[in-house]
């Protein structure tokens, strides 16, 4: 029995995303670029898409920008916001995805920015006093923080956030790559200049995403080429992949209570047997406070097993991830664990869940878990 439980790297594509997206790449092959009826159609279906995303963001459809994914995206809120919009200064924080904080680190080396980290508490939170600290002191800030750390589920207060950026006239840029689909959000209701999101976090294809620019925010394409998506991004669109993104968000938000109380039950009921089977566990971040109901990062004590938990587990049957997938294979820690002083010694391992796994799962990997600890103490 295979059991999957790296949500957080990629969801399953639901059989009926894969099903539509097959039908359109059978008969509907036109560029949407193209003005006969071929390319009048798919244009229609791209637009309806883009329709479908504003409106479960509660946006104007002149504000959603479709990409190859959340990595582009947030690329192209950095680099354009530094490039158009005068930003000369940057708050963030150490336990961003890559995309950001790699992005952020070139442009401050290149020294078009200013770069600062906003603290963190003991167990991953944004230091919100010390966020205003550094907005008060500092004019025309572009603040990039994450709604849901991918790898510890730790969620920052989206309200709380954007009230500070407009207060001090900040930019607020939001990867919401790991809650689109899984949070609502609201733009009418949260101010904030732009937001990602990826089509195969929510059960959609992979190789698609979204951007959202506040229409306040007045920037220059990141691809140019073409005036494909509205003179935003050249290139033909992937227009499978646009009608796939829409229709797996349409999925996700109108079933978006049901599946989040099925999911966080998972998480709680994963918690509380590994603290009853392993006492000596440890949970990083704040699994119980303000946190993602997708994502559980595990500290387990140190044991023969520590270097190779996540394949002795594969072995077993059970696919999970020491952190993002986006650093497996580099060799190199956590830096979101590293940058929250997580023990390197402790095996750390990342578990998320979707809305296809069970408690009979759980059952089973609690139980392969306790046998490796078992034969420690024997």
């Amino acid at each position: 029995m295979n059991i999957y439980l790296d949500n957080a790297a990629t969801t399953p594509l639901l059989p009926e995303v894969a099903e539509a997206m097959y039908q359109m790449m059978l008969n509907d092959f036109g560029n949407p670029s193209s003005i006969h009826a071929h390319g009048r159609k798919v244009r229609s279906m791209v637009e309806e898409s883009r329709k479908t995303v504003a409106k479960l963001l509660n946006v104007s459809p002149g504000e959603i920008f479709f990409t190859s994914g959340g990595t582009e995206a947030d690329n192209m809120a950095i680099r354009c916001s530094v490039e158009d919009l005068g930003i000369t200064h940057a708050i963030s924080s150490k336990i961003e995805h890559h995309a950001v904080l790699h992005t952020l680190e070139e442009l401050a080396h290149k020294g078009k920015i200013k770069l600062d980290f906003v603290n963190l508490t003991e167990n991953g939170h944004i230091d919100t006093q010390h966020l205003e600290t550094l907005l008060a002191n500092n004019p025309r800030t572009l603040v990039s923080l994450m709604h849901a750390n991918n790898e510890l589920g730790n969620m920052i207060d989206l309200d709380e956030v954007s009230a500070l950026c407009q207060k001090y006239q900040a930019v607020f840029h939001c990867d919401t790559v790991q809650t689109v689909g899984h949070q609502p959000i609201d733009l009418q209701k949260t101010k904030i200049g732009f937001i990602i999101g990826a089509a195969h976090k929510f059960n959609g294809p992979k190789g698609i995403g979204f951007i959202y620019i506040n229409s306040d925010l007045k920037i220059h394409p990141f691809i140019t080429g073409g005036s494909q998506e509205r003179n935003m991004r050249g290139g033909t669109e992937n227009v499978y992949g646009i009608v796939g993104l829409a229709i797996a968000l349409e999925i996700a938000c109108s079933h978006m209570a049901e599946e989040k109380e099925h999911i966080y039950g998972l998480k709680m009921y994963m918690m509380n047997k590994l603290k009853a089977e392993i006492p000596e566990i440890k949970f990083n971040g704040d699994p119980e406070g303000l946190s993602s109901y997708t994502v559980l990062n595990v500290c387990f004590p140190p044991s023969s097993y520590s270097e190779m938990m996540i394949f002795k587990l594969d072995i077993e049957g059970i696919s999970c991830s020491g952190g993002s997938a986006c650093s497996s294979g580099s060799n190199v820690g956590s830096h979101v664990l590293a940058a929250i002083g997580v023990p390197q010694e402790c095996s750390n391992v990342r578990f998320s869940f979707g809305k296809q796994n069970t408690k009979e799962e759980i059952d089973i990997v609690v139980s392969k878990l306790k046998a490796m600890f078992v034969k420690e103490t024997v």
